[in-house]
């Protein structure tokens, strides 16, 4: 039967593996039931669409699509493992047409080998969040064929919450042009009330001029009940009236916010802000490059420097030499990483990269 109230605790996820922090994010059904039907309404999901799960469930509800598909009557293509082979094997059994992951599962279907790969002549809609996607990634899924959807939120906003919703006049952009547009996080969902990028401190909202940083904040319905026997942290994330992401970003002139950066991830240097997304984005273009996480390395110069650590395509080499070479050439040189370290990224269980692991790591280098 329907809840006695819409207010109602409907379930429990805990959130934050990229600071190591967990806390248990309540959901009621009110906001469980919005972002459902936002979800299908935003990504212009047919009846019966046939969905393939890339993305796990534990992770935000999955973000909220089991409700989504239940509400279209859709149907559930599950995987045993995420790995290119399944998920074109999938697309070819089952005909799905939508599918969810963070950016690494996106990366796994770009960078598929020929005999993993599948042919298929349907339009197979993804949609991206969880960490920003580079514009080479999404540039590499167009390529193959497949319609990338951007869309931004945390568990706390039941996922997607933000979306970039796409011009048909951007469909004129040379590709590497749309990739760029696809990066920006975006515009609210429909059933988010309040989006906006403001100074933490005086809650001023930021100019729309993509240069001033200001904090993402959230307000409305989608927004989630509280943290579970944590009243000290409700109430710090859900201060004055918003919900405070602790993500840094821009008002573009267009009302499309952009992140640059989760608060703890900013890289002082010298006095200067460096966005860890911006040179990660970068470090993407190299050809040798799978995934990149970039955190701050501590300097008695100056207080810290960017520190990269790189995990190479399969049978790709690259040299310390080559990677800050290969910034140098593509960014402001003070933004270049001074160290880079070779090997497997330490990752969440839905696929984030840890950057406290990484932190540490730097600190002890």
């Amino acid at each position: 039967g329907m809840p006695g109230d819409e207010w109602a605790a409907m379930s429990l996820n805990s959130t934050s593996g990229t600071t190591g922090e967990p806390k248990g994010v309540v959901y009621h059904h009110r906001g469980a039931y919005l972002n459902a039907l936002s979800n299908a309404v935003g990504w212009n999901m047919p009846h019966h669409a046939i969905y393939l799960w890339t993305l796990p469930m534990f992770h935000c509800n999955g973000w909220c699509f089991p409700w989504t598909l239940a509400a279209l009557g859709g149907t559930n293509v599950c995987l045993r493992q995420v790995s290119a082979a399944n998920i074109y094997a999938a697309i070819d059994a089952h005909k799905v047409t939508h599918f969810c992951g963070a950016p690494i599962v996106l990366n796994f279907v770009a960078n598929a080998t020929a005999d993993e790969r599948r042919d298929f002549d349907h339009k197979i809609h993804v949609m991206t969040a969880a960490a920003p996607p580079t514009a080479a990634t999404l540039q590499r899924m167009q390529e193959a064929g497949f319609d990338v959807t951007h869309v931004y939120g945390l568990t706390e906003t039941y996922g997607p919450a933000v979306i970039c919703a796409w011009h048909p006049e951007w469909d004129e952009l040379a590709l590497d042009e749309q990739a760029e547009k696809k990066i920006s996080q975006g515009v609210r969902y429909h059933a988010l009330e309040g989006l906006s990028v403001r100074d933490p401190e005086t809650m001023v909202p930021v100019p729309a001029d993509g240069e001033t940083m200001g904090e993402v904040m959230f307000q409305g319905n989608v927004v989630m009940k509280g943290y579970l026997k944590n009243p000290e942290g409700t109430a710090a994330a859900l201060n004055g009236g918003w919900f405070r992401s602790g993500d840094l970003g821009v008002m573009q002139p267009d009302g499309y916010i952009k992140l640059k950066d989760r608060s703890k991830d900013v890289i002082i240097s010298g006095g200067e802000n460096i966005s860890s997304i911006e040179v990660e984005n970068t470090l993407a273009k190299h050809a040798a490059v799978m995934l990149s996480g970039v955190v701050a390395k501590p300097d008695e110069k100056w207080g810290e420097t960017p520190c990269a650590f790189i995990e190479l395509k399969d049978g790709e080499s690259a040299t310390e030499d080559d990677i800050i070479a290969f910034c140098r050439d593509n960014m402001a040189h003070y933004k270049c990483p001074k160290t880079v370290v070779f090997g497997e990224l330490p990752k969440t269980s839905t696929g984030k990269i840890q950057k406290f692991k990484l932190r540490e790591q730097a600190a002890d280098l």
